[in-house]
């Protein structure tokens, strides 16, 4: 009990410090002695977001802290807040996992990582443990499959965590995701994260079905319209779902099996000009304030309306029109004005909202594990702060450089058919 009680104190300090509280209320930091960077930046705003979630999966409390909050418009309210705990670690690992693979950095930095990682490792082992509190069924519905796919994910981006589970737990996560097969994904995006828990288990050295990822991948490039996008499914809408999913989801597929077939090399290399185009869109969708226009479902995701953008810097991939510190400083400024509003957080945890707590912008399928996804934006973390996305001085990203009057070179659609 002593030795608990002073580890618990030590994370209490340790927290305090780093201005955020264990379940993360906003706490008033100690003032710096001058300007953070933006790394600091990004750092303290991505431990403020996804804290409460891991501290209280860590202490197998999610269940018990963790707010039963749900669209107005919700389908099945009950059913949602059933599935809201594998969504929300689904989600939080996927956006924190660059990080937590990086090794190095300040002092400070390395004892914030080496916490998360503790509080990841023995959370995931919570959330697989039919005796644990916060033990999380993956056979209760197909928004399982969904989320399946991010925690997945999270895998694939820091094989760190797969390393550190123990045999059981390593055995426990591949059964619960293949058992999302007995699910039919809609015919939509949705194919995609069926593709995903394959790409995992073919990862990790597991039997994978390459039909599923066959079909994925054949039903994607049918659905490709041009300019870099994809429709989400039969009919073209105005949103954000190539960046919440089809193009950062591609990405990894295709890196994970253009390594065990060169079938799809051509498909690949179309995709890898693809996502260049739209990171170029996405970049030019930034406006000079952070803002962006809030055009289609899901919208309360926040920044995760640029997970790709973000992933393509993470995965240093940009094009050579947009210069690392550019997307630097336009990411900042989508992570500053979507978390800015006083309501984004209600007792530490993320409201439903764009810009601070605003319920009417909900769908029917979002509850409060939903809105954690927008912890996407935070990938470039996993690069070092040496990195130039990091350590090149500031620059002005488009919306800024022609809205200030700068000469700039005119943009036009690219045929990559």
């Amino acid at each position: 009990m002593k030795s608990f009680y002073k580890g618990w104190c030590l994370t209490l300090c340790f927290s305090m410090l780093l201005g955020g509280g264990i379940f993360g209320q906003k706490r008033k930091a100690l003032k710096p002695a001058g300007p953070i960077t933006d790394r600091q930046f990004w750092l303290q705003e991505m431990d403020k977001m996804v804290r409460p979630v891991m501290y209280n999966l860590a202490q197998d409390s999610l269940r018990i802290q963790m707010p039963k909050v749900t669209s107005k418009r919700i389908d099945n309210k009950d059913h949602r807040i059933k599935v809201e705990y594998l969504e929300v670690l689904g989600r939080v690992l996927s956006g924190i996992a660059p990080w937590l693979q990086l090794e190095g950095g300040s002092q400070e930095e390395v004892r914030r990582r080496d916490q998360y990682r503790q509080w990841a490792v023995q959370g995931i082992k919570n959330a697989l443990d039919s005796n644990a509190k916060d033990f999380m069924r993956f056979d209760i519905g197909g928004q399982q499959l969904v989320d399946a796919s991010y925690l997945a994910y999270a895998f694939i981006r820091a094989p760190w965590l797969w390393e550190h589970l123990e045999k059981r737990e390593k055995e426990r996560l591949v059964n619960s995701i293949k058992s999302t097969r007995q699910f039919k994904p809609v015919f939509s995006n949705w194919l995609l994260f069926s593709a995903m828990n394959e790409a995992f288990l073919c990862r990790f050295g597991y039997d994978w079905d390459p039909m599923r990822v066959d079909y994925a991948l054949q039903q994607m490039e049918q659905w490709y319209v041009g300019d870099g996008m994809y429709t989400d499914g039969v009919h073209y809408a105005y949103d954000y779902y190539n960046s919440y999913v089809i193009h950062p989801y591609l990405a990894a597929i295709a890196g994970i099996i253009g390594k065990k077939t060169n079938a799809y090399d051509s498909m690949f290399e179309k995709i890898k000009k693809r996502n260049e185009r739209y990171a170029i869109l996405q970049e030019r969708l930034i406006n000079t304030d952070g803002s962006y226009p809030p055009t289609g479902r899901s919208i309360v995701y926040r920044g995760a309306a640029f997970h790709h953008l973000a992933d393509m810097a993470w995965r240093k991939t940009l094009p050579v029109q947009l210069k690392p510190a550019q997307v630097r400083c336009a990411l900042t400024a989508v992570i500053r004005k979507t978390l800015e509003s006083p309501s984004t957080y209600k007792n530490g945890w993320l409201t439903i909202g764009l810009y601070g707590e605003q319920p009417d912008l909900a769908d029917f399928y979002n509850n409060q594990g939903s809105m954690y996804i927008s912890s996407n934006i935070f990938l470039p973390l996993g690069l070092a702060e040496t990195d130039p996305f990091w350590s090149a001085p500031a620059e002005k990203w488009t919306a800024q450089k022609i809205w200030s009057g700068e000469d700039f070179p005119n943009d036009h659609s690219v045929d990559l058919r």
